[in-house]
């Protein structure tokens, strides 16, 4: 039986090859498309599930509860050591820090220098998470100065291979030289602990002596971290409660009562973009809707296809009734063909994921592989997928093809009606252009923010400038770097500073103004810079002066937030007043306007501008456009000169901020390509069921032509149809997608509105592409010779 069925099936697909090949094209499109989403969204929730008793491992967080609400991943480098001491509910603690450095290898005729990212960690980390040592001792590995761990990859790049690597000496800043002791194996690219390199915890002080201290409670560095693992039984309340002892009896002053540590566990952290996630599970939601959606769009086509091909199969039902087939003997026939033809799909669909994976990780930045398709969740994703859209697509015309009455089907009698007619039909393209216009409007809003947030005055010049990272302990070169970027035609203004106006990574502190007794209730934003900041930015003055060469420390320049904040009416009445931030106490002698130093997700923040030499790090040069390649060569060419012992690096001021849109500018990707493929889909069927009404109206379309009805009017038979549907579906979308992206466009302080033209483009767009697709088969039927139609029935 089984195999009279798949006989049958293959027969009625070769006869009926557009009709197959129409449906083929639509599911393996929505089945690759599910495939990719799939695999995205699997490999996004495997981050971090790897490791043993991940459900007691937690990260320390700060919180700030005050006037202004604040947050950070990172934590005070002395509450690791104080959490150890004095709570007794952890199993293990361990506290690492993040920098970035220039790494050199001796021993050579020629020092070869790599930059990378390394990690100061207590070598208890490795009893916290699952990352085992390939060689060497972990018991004694870290717990003594001036030791190492390499990954075998990074071994392999510095030193050809693990075993060689070995007890080598790599120096980290030119400064510190360190034993390699160990090789951990690859770190498993579903982690957010990225770093390769891992130094011992007691040599932290070599790269920031402020940062070092045990007793240093006020500074908060981002990727100063500390991680727990509780003991078994243990309460994340429990441990919360006593981090809140922890924090009065250390905290000193107004941060005693504001500052909040508490824990947040291991499953959270990629996806609480508030603690620098790298995903939101908002996103992966949406995507996995996206994913529904499609396939849903390529279900429906399948149906709407199969009901209308169902009448041409009157004659062949009946017959099967009369010589005594069943109804679910048709109808299980009927599952078969589709069964065969989802099975093409499902392998042109896997065919089409492995091409277009690559596009998919470039653009999340991800690295999943092909051994995806043979992951036991991606092969149990794909049979699920299988049956579904079997049982989705076959069902509802299996049940109606089984359903007719011999009689009526051996005599041509079968109406539209039995076959489900327009009604069904016309429920089955509404949804498909529901869907549609949802991801038009989406990628409509999503692009118009975007363009947004790209022209909007961000109140300083981004363009054109070039960061160059500088090397530590250089102060002294920096007058002679300044002298000779100077003599290059192309360069205009520079400034030496922490970092640009908006920046990923921003500095808040304490700030008392004036005589008030106590500090502000509310951080202030610190930015870091010269006599040239402000002019190399184009940041503009609203009151008072600019620093002068010779304010090398004491003088601040705030911006018009922070005039607010302190309650102040006029700019002017903070001009001359002193101010303590970051330690640093002098007079107010500027107000700047309001700059954006975050990206429009965040509001503005209070602005505090100072010099202070030891703290620079970036060297910001304006440069002209007209000869950007000349003067970058030039300019490498200067600093590597200044600097000959550390690597050269730059980076675009304006690249720097469109990563802070990066996610966003991921999903508008997403939304273009998958609302292009649902339109593609439904345009398959629709170009069909046109192709079939055309078949069905022919003598009809006859008689109206000899009976005078002009060429519009024959056109207008196939556009009254379609123009109806696609206004309904537009009347479904459109709420629909308006709460959506109204949701979508709340994580953004500064957005866009969204207006009736929105709307209207979306209709316009589905409008035309449904114009585009019915035209052909309309205009052909609509010229047909009037006699061939009549004869051809």
């Amino acid at each position: 039986m089984l195999k009279n069925f798949f006989t049958i099936a293959w027969r009625n697909v070769r006869k009926n090859k557009v009709y197959a090949g129409i449906n083929i094209l639509g599911l393996s499109l929505g089945i690759a498309c599910s495939l990719l989403i799939f695999a995205l969204v699997h490999f996004q929730l495997s981050f971090d599930t790897f490791h043993p008793d991940k459900d007691r491992i937690s990260r320390i967080v700060t919180e700030w509860h005050d006037e202004i609400a604040d947050s950070s991943q990172g934590t005070p480098t002395p509450l690791g050591r104080a959490v150890r001491k004095d709570l007794v509910g952890l199993e293990q603690t361990a506290r690492i820090i993040d920098y970035d450095g220039l790494i050199t290898l001796q021993g050579k005729a020629a020092a070869t220098k790599f930059q990378e990212g390394y990690a100061f960690v207590e070598p208890s980390f490795f009893d916290i998470f699952q990352f085992p040592l390939l060689l060497g001792d972990k018991s004694t590995a870290l717990h003594a100065p001036n030791q190492a761990l390499l990954t075998e990859k990074l071994a392999k790049k510095y030193f050809g291979s693990a075993a060689t690597a070995m007890s080598k000496t790599i120096r980290v800043n030119n400064k510190s030289d360190f034993q390699v002791v160990g090789i951990l194996r690859d770190i498993p690219i579903n982690t957010d602990r990225r770093q390769e390199l891992y130094l011992s915890y007691d040599n932290r002080v070599d790269r920031d002596p402020r940062m070092a201290g045990d007793s240093n409670w006020g500074s908060v560095y981002s990727q100063a971290m500390t991680f727990v693992k509780l003991r078994s039984g243990v309460t994340p309340a429990q441990i919360n409660k006593g981090l809140s002892i922890i924090s009065k009896k250390y905290q000193k002053g107004r941060d005693a009562q504001t500052v909040v540590f508490r824990l947040q566990p291991l499953a959270d952290i990629h996806f609480n973009g508030g603690f620098d996630g790298s995903a939101d599970r908002k996103y992966l939601w949406a995507l996995s809707f996206i994913g529904l959606f499609i396939i849903i769009t390529a279900c429906v086509n399948f149906i709407n296809l199969a009901t209308a091909q169902a009448l041409n199969r009157g004659t062949e039902v009946g017959i099967r009734k009369v010589l005594g087939g069943l109804s679910r003997q048709l109808f299980w026939q009927f599952i078969t063909e589709t069964a065969l033809i989802a099975l093409f799909a499902i392998i042109v669909g896997y065919i089409l994921a492995t091409m277009f994976l690559p596009a998919m990780n470039n653009l999340f930045q991800t690295k999943i592989g092909l051994q995806f398709l043979t992951d036991p969740a991606a092969i149990g994703f794909s049979i699920g997928l299988l049956v579904l859209v079997i049982l989705l697509s076959g069902s509802w015309p299996g049940l109606v093809l089984s359903r007719f009455r011999p009689v009526e089907a051996l005599k041509s009698r079968i109406s539209q009606k039995q076959v489900g007619g327009f009604s069904l039909r016309r429920i089955l393209v509404v949804s498909q252009f529901a869907i549609s216009q949802m991801l038009i409007i989406g990628a409509i809003v999503v692009a118009s923010q975007l363009n947004f947030v790209r022209n909007t005055d961000l109140g300083f010049e981004k363009d054109a400038i070039i960061l160059l990272p500088l090397p530590q302990n250089t102060t002294g070169k920096l007058s002679t770097l300044t002298a000779r970027l100077r003599e290059i035609p192309g360069v205009g203004n520079l400034s030496f500073c922490q970092s640009p106006p908006a920046s990923i990574a921003n500095n808040s502190t304490n700030v008392h103004f004036d005589n008030r007794p106590n500090d502000e209730h509310w951080e202030v934003n610190t930015k870091i810079g010269d006599d040239k900041y402000l002019s190399t930015f184009g940041l503009r003055l609203v009151t008072g002066r600019n620093f002068f060469a010779s304010d090398s420390l004491g003088a601040f320049v705030v911006n018009e937030t922070m005039v607010r904040r302190l309650g102040l009416r006029f700019p002017a009445e903070t001009v001359g007043h002193q101010l303590t931030v970051a330690g640093i106490t002098g007079p107010v002698i500027g107000v700047v306007r309001d700059f954006h130093n975050n990206s429009l997700h965040e509001t503005i923040s209070p602005i505090a501008i100072f010099a202070k030499p030891s703290r620079y790090t970036t060297c910001a040069v304006k440069i002209n456009p007209a000869h950007i390649h000349a003067d970058l060569a030039a300019i490498e060419k200067v600093w590597t000169g200044t600097f000959p012992d550390y690597l050269y690096s730059h980076s675009f001021l304006d690249e720097r901020i469109a990563r802070f849109y990066q996610t966003d500018t991921s999903l508008l990707r997403v939304i273009e390509a998958f609302a292009v493929i649902a339109v593609f889909i439904g345009c398959l069927g629709l170009y069909g069921l046109t192709s079939f009404m055309a078949v069905r109206k022919t003598k009809e379309i006859g008689v109206r032509k000899v009976l005078g009805a002009g060429i519009p009017g024959i056109l207008w038979l196939f556009g009254r149809e379609f123009t109806r549907l696609v206004v309904i579906a537009f009347i479904i979308a459109a709420p629909l997608a308006g709460w959506t992206m109204h949701r979508y466009l709340q994580d953004f302080k500064y957005r866009i509105p969204i207006g009736p033209g929105i709307f209207l483009l979306s209709i316009a767009a589905t409008a035309l592409i449904v114009l585009l697709t019915v035209s052909y088969q309309s205009i052909r039927s609509a010229f047909a010779n009037p006699v061939k139609s009549l004869r051809s029935e």
